[in-house]
């Protein structure tokens, strides 16, 4: 099906089924142990064996003798997989540095070596035995220390520019100019990266944790050099990605080595502590945002340049992305600048581009309001936009960024605000609010899907789709029953299996809305066939309460498939509406914070998103998506950080102990409003992604808030103690 006109009237539109705030179908098999994720694969494949990673263990250089007689005499060692002994390996399309380093190490961690034992303890204590000798050569580890030192920048995309930014700039009677700080960042998920391998003569087979499958199958066939169609990759359950597991990573690609070598299944896991340097993150940034104005508040020149780091060959974070849409103003400059760092991959972390360009965004504009004198919010408002900024030709095909600032201030009691900072205490708490906008890109990605029906009117979809713990089960069921007329529980959805159609996959906030419209149009093909077969009008049947009707005449379901399943197939191809009209999708954050006087330390007490993001397919999981993007940006604020050692290149706090997300203790009340949208342009759906959202503008509201309750601004995050404590009031 292609989408290439307005979405009209459809039977989505009924809303029986769809938006409704169901619980999860798949909640039953998680809450009981029954849903089964990456390692808990117990009885697909007989005997597996366990593999245990060994990881670089300097950041570049070169590997110059590996002792490998003690690890092989070790009980139950099976094989040993090494760059010398794997055969050749291609570097996947999504890869960076290749998933099994030497002699050459890209960086630290970089897997070297898998030791596969009868036993994980067994793998272990062999994988100890393992000695390498190493040539290391010197390396860039430091963002901050290249930039300054003017190395070599990475090719990159020229500057984007409107008008004369440099002249505008100049001329401006209000201006600001501020460099922000962003850290590395983990995505620190819950289930680590997991692989079980099995080979039937040459198909192999993967369990794993993906949100991608057909990125993972294809990019798996060309590291091992295999026809695609002797890969299946099984992901049904993934205990969270965050970005991290878009693309395989060396879990996959060494299960499948190792069971060659052992001619065994092998099942692993990457340990905690090596999967932060092992996997990839969220680079640092060093953002400098320029900002002039009227006196009146008008934006007249925008300009944001980010630096990052990345391996050669890699990409930047592309921290600008939101500066080219979010405000008006007529003179304007976007620039990425790129140097190599020898430091592990920098990838796709939770809305990559936005979130850490948000960062810095949202507070050079709550800086440029108080230069101007005036409020934060209305000066967000004043500078508002129907149309892309950069082609004015090209409206939004909805905006509802003033609406979400207006409902939120309202909801919030920003009246109560004090425009000084510093002015309101509880006690020994020092009490203010922020505000930030949230912005994020509508993506659609081709999307396809396979839907059933039997002769007892159940209906069954298959996609290789994935939920990420993001409730893609339940919309995808729910979207099959509102097409097809029946209520959720008759409706089975089969998710995560590379034999399924392919999807659009978990990520960049696309997967909900093209999903969803894949089963749209499988379920579009299904009713023709359905109307077909009981020699009904498709144009005109319609389907409710189990029943197709058309005019006088009806018939259960079942019906249609009395003499057999009924099986349609359809994928959702979206064509030129993107470049008619700007997709995007809006919030606005509002933060309220207490600061500790004497001791700097800093507290949530509440916080608000109100979000503008098309049709809410299901507002229950929408709101688990929004405030677990709300929980990520108090970390990014306020505790988040890969502290780099950069002498030996690596990150330090490479474990959930040391690398620190938020805990309940730090989360407060936290209030989701929807405003009510449906955006024909979008997608059959009218519907619009909305998991990341939740997190653009977050940690920027917080350090807003921070500024207004202490008079502290701080332009590097984390926001430690540390920062604030030498510019807090006296106790006194």
């Amino acid at each position: 099906m292609k989408f290439d006109t307005p979405a009209g009237t459809n039977p989505i539109d009924q809303m029986k089924v769809v938006g409704k705030p169901l619980d999860r179908i798949d909640g039953p098999q998680k809450t009981t142990g029954h849903a089964r994720y990456a390692y808990e694969w117990h009885d697909v494949a007989a005997s597996p064996a366990y593999g245990y990673v060994v990881g670089a263990g300097i950041a570049k250089g070169r590997v110059t003798a590996m002792e490998l007689d003690a690890a092989r005499a070790s009980p139950g060692v099976l094989a040993i997989v090494t760059a010398d002994n794997a055969g050749t390996l291609h570097k996947g399309d999504r890869n960076t540095a290749p998933l099994l380093g030497g002699p050459k190490v890209d960086h630290y961690h970089q897997a070297l070596a898998l030791v596969v034992a009868e036993t994980f303890e067994q793998a272990r204590a062999a994988a100890d035995l393992v000695r390498i000798r190493y040539a290391p050569t010197k390396g860039v580890f430091d963002l901050d220390a290249a930039k300054k030192a003017g190395n070599p920048l990475q090719d990159t995309d020229p500057d984007a520019r409107v008008g004369n930014f440099e002249k505008a700039y100049g001329d401006a009677p209000v201006t600001l100019d501020a460099t922000y700080h962003t850290p590395d960042q983990s995505h620190a998920m819950m289930e680590p990266h997991a692989s079980l391998a099995a080979w039937d003569g040459d198909q192999l087979t993967v369990w794993t944790s993906n949100q991608m499958i057909a990125w993972g199958k294809k990019d798996l066939a060309t590291t091992l050099g295999l026809p695609e169609d002797k890969v299946r990759l099984v992901s049904p359950y993934i205990g969270g990605g965050f970005g991290g597991k878009l693309f395989i990573r060396s879990d996959v690609v060494l299960a499948a080595l190792g069971a060659r070598a052992a001619k065994r299944p092998v099942k692993l896991a990457l340990q905690r502590p090596l999967i932060a340097n092992n996997t990839t993150h969220r680079p640092a940034t060093v953002q400098r945002i320029r900002l002039g104005a009227t006196a009146e508040g008008t934006l007249t020149a925008i300009g944001h340049e980010s630096w990052s780091g990345n391996l050669s060959g890699g990409s930047p974070e592309e921290a600008v992305q939101q500066t080219k849409l979010l405000y008006a103003g007529a003179n304007r400059l976007a620039g990425l600048r790129l140097h190599t760092v020898d430091l592990p991959e920098g990838n796709a972390m939770r809305a990559p581009g936005e979130a850490p360009g948000l960062m810095a965004l949202e507070i050079a504009m709550d800086e440029m309001a108080e230069k101007l004198k005036l409020d934060p919010v209305e000066f967000r408002i004043r500078n508002d936009t129907q149309v892309d900024p950069s082609n004015p030709e090209r409206p939004f095909s909805q905006r509802q960024l003033v609406q979400c600032l207006q409902d939120g201030a309202q909801r919030f009691g920003w009246d109560k605000r004090s425009a000084l900072p510093a002015q309101r205490r509880d006690g020994r708490w020092l009490v203010g609010m922020g505000v930030a906008a949230g912005f994020r890109n509508n993506l659609v990605m081709k999307s396809g899907a396979r839907v059933r029906l039997d002769g007892k009117g159940h209906v069954t979809v298959e996609t290789d789709m994935t939920d990420i713990g993001t409730g893609s089960y339940t919309i995808l069921g729910q979207t099959a029953a509102e097409m097809l007329g029946v209520t959720l529980d008759q409706v089975t959805v089969k998710l995560g299996d590379s034999s399924f159609p392919a999807s659009a996959g978990s990520g960049g906030q696309w997967g909900a809305n093209s999903a969803t419209a894949g089963v749209f149009a499988a379920c579009t093909k299904l009713r023709a066939a359905i109307a077909g077969k009981l020699g009904y009008d498709a144009g005109t049947a319609t389907f409710a309460d189990g029943k197709v009707r058309d005019g006088n005449r009806s018939a259960a379901l079942g019906k249609a498939a009395a003499d057999g399943e009924l099986v349609a197939e359809d994928s959702i191809e979206f064509s030129t509406l993107e470049e008619k009209y700007q997709q995007s999708t809006f919030a606005a954050h509002f933060v309220e914070v207490g600061v500790d006087v004497a001791t700097g330390e800093s507290r949530i007490r509440r916080m608000l998103a109100v979000c503008a993001a098309g049709r809410i397919l299901n507002p229950k999981t929408a709101r688990s998506q929004v405030i677990g993007a709300m929980t990520m940006g108090i970390g990014a604020a306020l505790s988040e950080e890969l502290a780099v050692d950069t002498r030996l290149g690596f990150f330090v706090n490479h474990d959930l102990a040391g690398y620190e997300v938020p805990v309940h203790a730090d989360v407060p009340h936290q209030e989701v409003v929807f405003l009510d949208e449906a955006d024909a342009i979008s997608s059959p759906m009218k519907a619009k992604g909305v998991g990341e959202l939740g997190l653009c503008g977050v940690s920027a509201a917080v350090a807003n808030a921070i500024y207004n309750a202490t008079g502290v601004r701080v332009r590097s995050y984390p926001i430690t103690l540390d920062k604030l404590l030498g510019g807090l009031p006296d106790i006194a």
